[in-house]
């Protein structure tokens, strides 16, 4: 393995390891006599490869300990800057803003990370007199804003530190930030983490374990306001995520314990001011001070912290609401262990705001927003029985276009593993799988319970799930009537019921937004279909609901409409060899004189003027058309191919 493998494989080893590195911090680098391999920007340890590590030149970079640079410090920064644009060989890749702070330790690798409990240390009240007590070798660096000020700073410490012990130092503590490991091979990287990790762990207490108090039901009458009066006012849709452990408790109890940012990591991911809502009317307080909090700052918060409930992480997409959650918690962390040295000493003033205003923190919080695109971006939709056939095909064509899916289903393998497969494939967006009885209200509203947990709202309820029984009058038992109704009418009422609810909390949040509940109903729905009347008695019915639920939930901007398919050939419904409809239907006698399954598939391929069976790609076309427009409602939309057609 030659060296930059194991600059690889040492990055990914931490990188992939919380109790080191939360969201993609800290950096790692490799240098020889003329370059050195430092972490470029927007590059994360976990991940990271070769093409990963922008490649400087030292004859470049050596001097910049002992130039002079500009006294203005604007010209300062941008005469730095240059300097490290020109030394600079791989134009494609930025480089870590502390790419001089890696080349001027006297070692082949530099590993600095984030760790949690290194940071309870360097974000007390007694960092400064306990680690030069437990770390007798390291160098401690009082807090410096980070950029040349900082490499400065260091720079100088270590020509001290030589000119004193005639070595340089393998282990540089940096007040509220983190901390810098060198060495000449991987293997003493490792050693000299332990061994760290070892000392810090014998002086702190362990982190409170659990899942905490239970977060209540009406987690889905306030979230869902809390998240609409986020989003309004032109702000865009946020994603929320609600997460309630024993640690969230704790500091539910004392916020004021967590309320300063500790390192310039959580300014950059969660902003440097976090809001609590404690009221017995937390909506109405959430109003007030959410609004004066951008009034204020500019923003929304990206915190909050809501008695009764948790910690909510406020993000512009479920990878951020993702990120903001691993960062707060780390917090949260930081404070348990810091009190074991003094206290939390959180960040000062002047600090803050020279983070909240720095230019290379401001396009690493560009890069961690990431790019938007799609129809439905950032909005929420449940797709019911998505764990195959048409509604997986519905699910994978809507989380294309942007949005969060909830894969709802009775299916719990199949279903875990459709959402796995959805993530494989997302951007910023994220889905998760709810096992789900659609014919149980219980099963609904726990449905409901983690949707808001997991993104904060409901946008879009589609409502797929459906069953068919096949047969006459003669063949059709009442059991498999009453079945197939279940499922098809009376469970589009408990999904609509359960789901309006929702969005009707939202709608009064926010006068300007429009929520959806979409069923996918079928051509059966808008024309008889021979022996096969329990299906498309149901579907008739459903449109019958839909119309209905149209004029109900009208007043409250909440669309509800039906799209009617043609038939999915190709999926599972019709062409499973062992139960699908082309085999239904040919045992039944549907089909005058067909012999085989494809005399029956044939029959049915001939009544369709565009002889193609309708894909999931056209319905969810037809879906994003529903909730694209705002001026039609109880409407049954045909998606069949000609073969049935409105008048």
């Amino acid at each position: 393995m030659n060296e930059i493998d194991k600059l690889v494989e040492v990055s990914r080893k931490y990188g992939g390891d919380a109790r080191f590195v939360i969201a993609g911090g800290g950096n790692t680098s490799y240098k020889d006599e003329n370059h050195l391999w430092v972490k470029a920007s927007g590059h994360a340890l976990a991940t990271i490869g070769e093409d990963g590590f922008a490649v400087l030149d030292r004859s470049k970079l050596n001097p910049m300990g002992e130039k002079e640079y500009s006294a203005d410090v604007a010209e300062r920064e941008a005469q730095v800057k240059e300097d490290l644009a020109m030394a600079c060989l791989t134009k494609d890749r930025r480089p870590s803003v502390e790419t001089s702070l890696h080349n001027c330790m006297g070692f082949a690798y530099v590993v600095h990370l984030h760790p949690t409990l290194v940071n309870g240390l360097m974000c007390s009240n007694d960092a400064a007199e306990t680690c030069t007590g437990l770390f007798p070798d390291a160098l401690y660096i009082e807090y410096t804003d980070p950029g040349y000020t900082l490499f400065k700073k260091v720079y100088d410490r270590i020509k001290a530190y030589k000119a004193i012990r005639g070595r340089e130092p393998q282990v540089i503590f940096l007040q509220n930030h983190g901390v810098f490991v060198g060495a000449d091979t991987t293997e003493e990287i490792d050693r000299i983490y332990a061994d760290i990790i070892a000392r810090l762990e014998q002086r702190v207490k362990p982190l409170p374990e659990g899942v905490g108090e239970k977060v209540p039901a009406t987690v889905t009458e306030i979230i869902p306001a809390i998240r609409q009066i986020l989003s309004r006012g032109g702000r865009g849709l946020k994603t929320l995520q609600v997460t309630r452990n024993a640690l969230v408790d704790r500091y539910l109890e004392n916020p004021e314990a967590v309320l300063l940012p500790f390192t310039p990591d959580i300014i950059v991911y969660c902003k440097s001011e976090y809001v609590v809502l404690d009221s017995d009317d937390l909506v109405k307080e959430a109003e007030e001070k959410i609004e004066a909090y951008v009034a204020r700052r500019g923003h929304t918060p990206k915190v909050l912290l809501v008695k009764g409930i948790g910690l909510v992480a406020v993000g512009d997409s479920a990878k951020n609401a993702g990120i903001i959650t691993e960062v707060f918690l780390d917090a949260m962390k930081v404070a348990f262990y810091a009190a074991s040295f003094g206290g939390a000493h959180g960040m000062e003033p002047a600090w803050i705001d020279f983070i909240d205003n720095w230019e290379v923190e401001n396009y690493r919080r560009k890069v961690a927003s990431g790019a938007s695109a799609g129809r439905v971006e950032g909005k929420t939709i449940v797709v019911t029985g998505a764990a195959q056939g048409f509604g997986e095909g519905i699910a994978r064509e809507l989380m294309a276009q942007g949005a969060n899916i909830v894969v709802a289903d009775l299916n719990e393998v199949t279903g875990a593993a459709t959402a796995a497969s959805l993530n494989e494939s997302a951007r910023n967006n994220r889905a998760i799988f709810v096992k789900t009885n659609v014919a149980d209200m219980d099963s609904l509203q726990n449905l409901m319970k983690q949707t808001i947990l997991s993104f904060g709202a409901l946008d879009v309820f589609v409502s797929n799930a459906g069953v068919l029984r096949a047969g006459g009058l003669e063949a059709m038992t009442p059991e498999n009537f009453e079945f197939v109704t279940k499922i098809n009418y009376q469970a589009y009422f408990y999904c609509a019921k359960v789901a309006s609810h929702i969005m009707k909390i939202e709608t009064a949040a926010d006068p300007e937004y429009f929520a959806d509940i979409v069923q996918v109903n079928s051509k059966s729905g808008l024309r008889g279909s021979k022996a096969n009347f329990a299906y498309a008695g149901g579907k008739f019915g459903g449109i019958g609901l839909t119309q209905s639920f149209a004029l109900e939930l009208a007043p409250f901007r909440v669309k509800v409409n039906s799209i009617c398919p043609g038939n999915f050939y190709d999926g599972p419904l019709w062409s499973n060899p062992e139960n699908g409809l082309f085999v239904q239907y040919l045992a039944a006698g549907k089909v005058p004189g067909a012999k085989t399954v494809q005399d029956v598939k044939d029959y049915y391929l001939a009544q369709v003027p565009m002889r193609k069976g309708c894909t999931p790609a056209d319905v969810s076309k037809a879906i994003l058309y529903a909730i694209d427009q705002t001026g039609e409602t109880g409407q049954a939309i045909p998606v069949t191919g000609g073969q049935v057609m409105l008048a």
